[in-house]
């Protein structure tokens, strides 16, 4: 069978009344999106994507049976790795995710979505700071190496799913590369190619293993350049690990061939795809409401009384000793705009100036609020501690989630 023909249809047909439903729900898509980023100032989307760029990880490791917390993801940040070696490795493999998403966001203009160096590019960074024990693929008796940005030199089976032969690769992300073309796409298609696409990729399966990391990773750069730019602020990593059987079953039965002469006309099941896709859609769609409602400002704003209410109560852990109540004006006007400057500080907190300074310094020394230098403005931020407020549910414990 011709390459070309193995991959179709790269989209369902025009004109199906599920292709519809499916357009509908990529402009639903859209318009939510775009509403979420219209919530936020700049500086709010910056500190947002930041903090999800270890959530990111977290979850689509996590889909991979890889168990990494976030808060152990952001000790290796700051260079604290766990003694163990298993966990030390883990850390760095969650590491090599976040900074992969970080150039993706820093970078992704350079390197348009549908060309396959972009792949290589996602996996090399993605694997090239790994400890060589996790650059190993066992099989049996054989050991084969990854080596980072490098398409497999040998077969795979993957399941049931026998993929497409070592030599066959580069013929097959040519004909993926012309069909995923999002300048060949107008509208709401860009969205669902882009989500076509995923289902595609893992199908090729261009790397000896890390395929579906790469392929999250390539799907959030996807839609971000079909116009998503609120992707980063919500994460769809996180909804595909709370669905992962539906995840995986659905990625399998897109495997499937053509199913009679009612099923399109390509070599897939046009069916098989068309419920990948809305899959796909649903829990995106579900991601960005999750994370839009919580951050709409009466919300959070909220919560952030709730926050130093809570620690104030006496019920808080030791390390966190209580937060004067003037706190709660501060760090609401500083989600709003992003920042405040110092001359704001007596104005919010009502407080004679050694007192505001003292609990400024306070809010700064528990990352409440950063700055970049001691004149900067001072910027929202999300500390681990104040995670579980701001953002319930943001990250479930991984016993809930790993099958």
């Amino acid at each position: 069978m011709a390459i070309q023909h193995s991959l179709t249809p790269y989209l369902p047909r025009l004109g199906l009344e599920a292709m519809k439903r499916l357009q509908n729900k990529a402009f639903a898509l859209s318009n939510d999106a775009a509403a979420l980023a219209g919530l936020l100032s700049p500086t709010v989307q910056k500190v947002l994507t930041g903090h999800m760029e270890v959530i990111n990880s977290y979850y689509s490791n996590l889909i991979e049976g890889h168990h990494t917390e976030p808060s152990e993801v952001r000790a290796a940040q700051r260079g604290d790795y766990s003694s163990d070696p298993a966990k030390r490795n883990l850390q760095q493999e969650s590491l090599a995710h976040v900074n992969a998403q970080r150039f993706l966001w820093n970078h992704g203009d350079e390197h348009p979505y549908q060309q396959p160096d972009t792949l290589q590019k996602i996996h090399e960074i993605t694997f090239k700071d790994l400890p060589a024990e996790m650059l190993v693929v066992r099989g049996g008796s054989k050991e084969i190496q990854i080596i980072p940005g490098q398409f497999r030199s040998s077969d795979v089976e993957v399941g049931k799913h026998l993929a497409p032969e070592h030599g066959e690769i580069k013929g097959y992300l040519n004909a993926f590369s012309e069909a995923y073309d999002l300048r060949r796409h107008g509208g709401a298609d860009k969205i669902l190619a882009v989500m076509a696409a995923h289902h595609r990729l893992v199908w090729i399966h261009p790397f000896i293993d890390g395929n579906g990391r790469v392929a999250r990773l390539h799907t959030d750069l996807g839609l971000r350049q079909a116009g998503l730019k609120s992707v980063g602020i919500w994460c769809l990593s996180r909804g595909l690990a709370k669905r992962v059987d539906e995840y995986k079953g659905a990625l399998q039965d897109a495997d499937s061939d053509r199913r009679g002469d009612t099923d399109g006309r390509g070599a897939r099941s046009e069916a098989a795809l068309i419920t990948f896709i809305e899959f796909m859609l649903d829990t995106a769609i579900d991601q960005v409401k999750y994370i839009g409602e919580l951050l709409k400002p009466n919300q959070m704003r909220r919560r952030i009384a709730a926050y130093v209410q809570y620690r104030n109560s006496g019920l808080a852990a030791r390390e966190l000793p209580p937060l004067r109540e003037e706190a709660i004006p501060v760090l609401q006007h500083a989600f709003v705009l992003g920042e405040l400057e110092r001359s704001e500080m007596t104005q919010l907190t009502g407080l004679q100036l050694s007192s505001a300074r003292k609990l400024f310094q306070q809010l700064k020394e528990e990352g409440l609020l950063t700055e970049t230098s001691h004149k900067s403005p001072l910027y929202w931020a999300i500390p681990e501690h104040a995670e579980p407020w701001y953002f319930p549910d943001l990250s479930s414990p991984a016993a809930k989630l790993l099958p």
